[in-house]
């Protein structure tokens, strides 16, 4: 049976990690370096973190927030927000990340996730889909960018199988439509993802009590679990998460 792996995710903005519901009204959730070192020592198998308003704003990824987290910790770590060049890639890869996620970029230029998978590694390329319901595509799910702000007009599970084609190693979903509620993944567009593509799909947005990262397996066909909500404000602890997980018959990592 697979390992199931447990990733909080440091949204960044402004040098602070940062949480919203639907993608706005952010929170001041805590320091980065503090948040990445605390989630390691609680056993975090992986870690993501992400330059939210790097896209929006134009600019690249802040390295030195790379440099500063990667640092205190030994575990993975993913790193995405205005990542659009191969050299942005390399840049974020030496500044201490292990893996990249993409996405405005992705859509913008597919053939990136090519020409970085080549160059890289798929295992080294997350592709991030992002989409929002929409009855008029065939999947009921239409891709959005920057930040949740610009709909696509394409099928955000079609472009998840295309992503897949190009050398992605894992696919990132999530739905504007849970994201930072707290009442659970978006179960039907996981499934959609995973039942689509062969590579690791991360489960995400959403995520508020233990049977939600239970219902990302089991109903949503995940392996990795990502939450940032409940962990920041404390209300579950990844321990908590992993016994949880246990207990229900799923393989963790419990050390």
């Amino acid at each position: 049976m697979e390992i199931i792996k447990i990733m909080p995710c440091l949204d960044m903005k402004d040098g602070k990690v940062v949480k919203g519901i639907h993608f706005v009204d952010l929170k001041d959730a805590g320091d980065p370096v503090e948040n990445a070192a605390f989630y390691q020592k609680e056993g975090a198998d992986e870690l993501a973190m992400l330059d939210i308003a790097a896209t929006l704003e134009n600019r690249k990824t802040r390295l030195e927030w790379v440099t500063n987290v990667s640092s205190v910790i030994s575990i993975p770590l993913t790193v995405g927000g205005g990542i659009a060049t191969l050299k942005d890639i390399e840049l974020v890869l030496e500044a201490g990340a292990n893996k990249i996620s993409m996405n405005s970029a992705a859509v913008k230029d597919p053939l990136l996730i090519k020409e970085a998978a080549e160059k890289f590694g798929s295992d080294t390329i997350t592709v991030a889909v992002d989409a929002k319901s929409n009855k008029e595509m065939p999947s009921g799910f239409e891709l959005v960018v920057s930040g949740g702000t610009k709909p696509v007009g394409k099928d955000a599970v079609e472009w998840a199988k295309y992503c897949q084609e190009l050398g992605a190693g894992i696919i990132l979903p999530t739905s504007m439509d849970g994201d930072g509620t707290q009442a659970g993944y978006d179960l039907k567009f996981t499934r959609a993802i995973s039942e689509a593509v062969e590579v690791p799909v991360v489960a995400s947005g959403g995520a508020g009590t233990l049977e939600h990262f239970y219902e990302g397996v089991t109903l949503g066909g995940a392996r990795i679990l990502l939450a940032a909500s409940v962990f920041h404000y404390r209300l579950l602890s990844i321990r908590e998460v992993k016994e949880y997980l246990r207990g229900k018959g799923l393989q963790v990592n419990l050390e």
